[in-house]
């Protein structure tokens, strides 16, 4: 609880300096690398060549740069950042400074998780169906099943979820997501696959997608292990089919690129490519005098880690309800269960 407390102080105290700047990122997404052991379909960044990778002590400067932006949480990505030998290192400067995340592929979770274990305060492991579409997905046989290991090897250890893709090739699979959450005791977190222009194009077909998104809200509804909101789903399906935008606000989030580069509108509209490093700008300065004001009924993508925040309001019951209240007792129980 010690932990939960500091995490909630912290994002207290950061959120006082938004009185005077009303655009700050609470939210901060990290490609530690984009090199990856495996080939998805649908991602465009294992086919990016690194550049010189940050060392500890950029890494460091990148995360005290967030932290005077107001930043309280902090998720890191890849490629696949357990590929960097040093990641245990830097999960554990980042656990001093934010809540920290994770996401991976889990192909080498059950070998690194005991290094690890201890800076992450949640944990996301790709999961895309069942093991001959995730392995086909995935581009490479085995991907499936070290994932299953690997969460069955951290799930005692740090919280977790499944982190899922729905594409036009697992589309009429999406209740084996929630089977494989069920089976291992776990939440999982949807997102929708955007066409980057360097990568395949499976995207989910529009009429299909339309029944999944209804399905998934009455199994959200009924209790079902998934992590989005029921006004997550309920926004995309007004929006890509009734006409009834959503207000995006990407100032919420602030992503940084394998070299140190700021991302800037957002992930999608110039496909995860920044110009300024972050230690030679003023985050508040920045993003309280960028141009906001075009993407904001952009709905050209799904991704939750912008969506969710976007609908996030304290005037709303169920969303606290969901989103507060609910993971609150989540890590209470998680934790209690840890202790003993």
């Amino acid at each position: 609880m010690s932990v939960y407390n500091a995490v909630v102080l912290r994002s207290i105290k950061r959120n006082i300096s938004r009185i005077s700047n009303p655009k700050l990122p609470t939210i901060a997404g990290h490609k530690l690398l984009y090199e990856c052991n495996l080939r998805c379909k649908m991602c465009p960044f294992w086919r990016r060549k690194d550049e010189k990778l940050l060392s500890l002590k950029q890494e460091i400067s990148m995360m005290d740069k967030l932290v005077e932006g107001g930043v309280s949480y902090l998720g890191f990505e890849g490629g696949e950042p357990l590929l960097r030998n040093d990641i245990s290192d830097i999960l554990k400067e980042s656990h001093k400074r934010f809540h920290t995340s994770m996401v991976t592929n889990g192909w080498l979770l059950s070998k690194k998780i005991d290094s690890i274990s201890n800076y992450l305060d949640y944990l996301f492991v790709s999961i895309d169906g069942k093991m001959e579409i995730h392995d086909s997905m995935r581009g490479i046989k085995g991907s499936y099943s070290h994932a299953i290991n690997g969460i069955k090897s951290a799930k005692k250890q740090v919280p977790l979820a499944m982190s899922s893709t729905i594409t036009s090739e697992n589309i009429d699979h999406v209740s084996d997501f929630l089977d494989i959450a069920k089976d291992n005791d776990i939440h999982v977190n949807f997102q929708i696959e955007y066409d980057y222009t360097t990568a395949e194009k499976i995207s989910p077909q529009k009429e299909k997608l339309k029944n999944v998104l209804d399905y998934l809200i009455d199994e959200k509804k009924q209790g079902a292990p998934i992590m989005n909101t029921v006004e997550y789903f309920e926004s995309i399906k007004n929006s890509w089919f009734n006409g009834i935008s959503w207000e995006c606000r990407p100032w919420l989030t602030i992503n940084i690129d394998p070299s140190g580069r700021v991302v800037t509108p957002c992930y999608i509209i110039n496909e995860y490519k920044g110009d300024n490093y972050i230690w030679d700008i003023d985050i508040k300065k920045l993003w309280n005098s960028y141009n906001w004001d075009p993407y904001k009924s952009c709905n050209k993508c799904a991704l939750s880690c912008y969506l969710e925040p976007s609908l996030f309001k304290w005037r709303d019951p169920s969303m606290v309800k969901s989103r507060i209240i609910d993971a609150t007792i989540d890590y209470i129980k998680f934790a209690t269960k840890k202790t003993f």
